[in-house]
């Protein structure tokens, strides 16, 4: 194998988020067992958090694993700023808040000058439109992104996790250290699920993307092992 090729291959790895949306800490134990060090980059959303999914997040990141909380928080700005405060210490290196200016400001006033990078949520890839308007917003997905993403990068968070299809324009407008999360990634072949705004991996990443949060396709693989290594190699021939 080339030296480009394995370059490639092992950036693709780093970009890959495993997502562990499981009931039970055994079940996602037993996934990052069978992945062994084919994925070192693991997200635990809110099911496994209420599950013993942080204590694991603590034990996995001593292990040298890397952890996405993908908690989504949006509350008052006291209690977002000590819960983040918390989350500092977990080890974790990233953490999502809803891209409220309030929130975002509590959760970077705990969050600066440590390791951990915040990823403000635009829009949920489970909304379209359609959606949005049912909610009460004025704005359809592309101008509440767009808005969200203005407001999050002058607050000063490191990052979005917003959908691939809109991460080349908001990659273009703000550059290349605001890091993109996308998650809503399907390889080619396998269908949508629940999710209205999904592309491949490899659309994913010539859009701009920097990390691609991937559950089902990997979770729930017959082999997940495999199908990591060819989400990871299909990644790999979109990278320069």
């Amino acid at each position: 194998m080339a030296a480009s090729e394995q370059r490639r291959l092992a950036d693709a790895k780093e970009k890959l988020i495993v997502a562990l949306d499981f009931p039970t800490t055994g079940e996602a134990e037993a996934l990052i067992d069978r992945l062994g060090d084919a994925v070192d980059f693991y997200k635990i959303g809110l099911e496994l958090a209420f599950a013993g999914g942080l204590p694991l997040a603590r034990d996995l990141a001593k292990a040298g694993k890397r952890i996405f909380l993908d908690l989504k928080l949006h509350d008052i700005p006291v209690t977002v700023s000590r819960a983040c405060a918390q989350i500092v210490r977990s080890g974790a290196s990233f953490l999502t808040v809803h891209a409220y200016p309030q929130t975002m400001r509590a959760a970077q006033s705990e969050a600066a000058g440590s390791p951990l990078r915040l990823l403000g949520v635009t829009v949920l890839t489970s909304c379209d439109d359609a959606d949005l308007k049912e909610a009460g917003y004025a704005y359809g997905v592309s101008e509440l992104v767009s808005r969200r993403a203005m407001q999050a990068f002058e607050t000063g968070l490191d990052g979005l996790v917003l959908s691939a299809k809109e991460a080349a324009t908001v990659r273009e407008r703000f550059g290349p250290k605001f890091i993109l999360v996308t998650p809503g990634i399907r390889p080619l072949g396998q269908g949508d699920a629940d999710q209205k705004r999904t592309v491949t991996p490899g659309a994913a990443i010539t859009a701009g993307a920097d990390y691609l949060v991937i559950g089902r396709p990997v979770t729930r693989a017959e082999d997940p092992r495999e199908a990591a290594m060819a989400i990871i190699e299909e990644m790999a021939d979109a990278l320069p």
